[in-house]
């Protein structure tokens, strides 16, 4: 047993192995620190910086495989966690100026082209996926109501408890639409916390400008009625 711990605390007995070990028990040390924090920012951070001092550690200790590991890991993860930056930025300056046009979403949304006369989704249909129409005249067919440019629709009915589309959507031309699952846009949230809260926002004001719209037509048909 003696011999056992001799081997393993041989490499400290020289300067460069005791320094490569400090650095490899620092980079140890961010690692559960990454795995104990709650949001995505913190944790890819925490892991470039492990990344970046077990690297060190590796060169040091003389171990090829994994200076080539670390060598890898370290532009991926910061890769990473610049996507997450940008996508909190875009999601505080869209709360910031009360921005509902869903443009800060384009990047991660798919793009699908649409013949005139072709049905997005009827009204019934199961609801899994945001839209926004980039091109083209789209209409919501029970209410005669174009969708404007820009602006994501089809967002209340993804989140709500029944998941059920309570329109229907057609092309009056064509349309090229981009659209962005509730699974990816989950992993966004997951990523941004604040997207929750924007989102919410959204889907309030979306509501109040529907009972809005709804009193109008109610007034209408009473003053027609009298």
């Amino acid at each position: 047993m003696p011999e056992v711990f001799g081997d393993l605390l041989q490499p400290l007995q020289t300067t460069r192995g005791l320094f490569a070990f400090v650095i490899n028990l620092a980079g140890v040390g961010l690692v559960f620190a990454a795995s104990i924090v709650r949001t995505m920012v913190p944790l890819r951070a925490l892991t470039v910086a492990s990344n970046l001092l077990l690297l060190v550690s590796a060169f040091i200790a003389k171990e090829p495989a994994n200076v080539v590991l670390y060598l890898l890991l370290i532009p991926l993860n910061t890769y990473r966690l610049a996507e997450i930056r940008r996508l909190t930025r875009r999601v505080e300056q869209a709360a910031a100026h009360r921005d509902t046009s869903g443009l800060w979403l384009r990047p991660y949304m798919k793009t699908h082209k649409f013949k005139a006369g072709q049905v997005l989704f009827e009204r019934g249909d199961g609801a899994d996926s945001i839209y926004m129409l980039v091109e083209g005249d789209l209409e919501l067919v029970e209410i005669v109501k174009r969708v404007p440019h820009g602006e994501i629709f089809g967002e209340i009915a993804c989140f709500s408890p029944e998941r059920v589309r309570t329109l229907s959507a057609r092309c009056v031309t064509d349309c090229v639409i981009l659209s962005i699952t509730k699974e990816v846009f989950e992993q966004l949230y997951f990523e941004e916390p604040k997207l929750a809260f924007h989102v919410s926002n959204l889907i309030a004001e979306r509501l109040s400008a529907d009972i809005a719209r709804l009193k109008k037509e109610i007034e209408r048909v009473s003053a027609a009625a009298r």
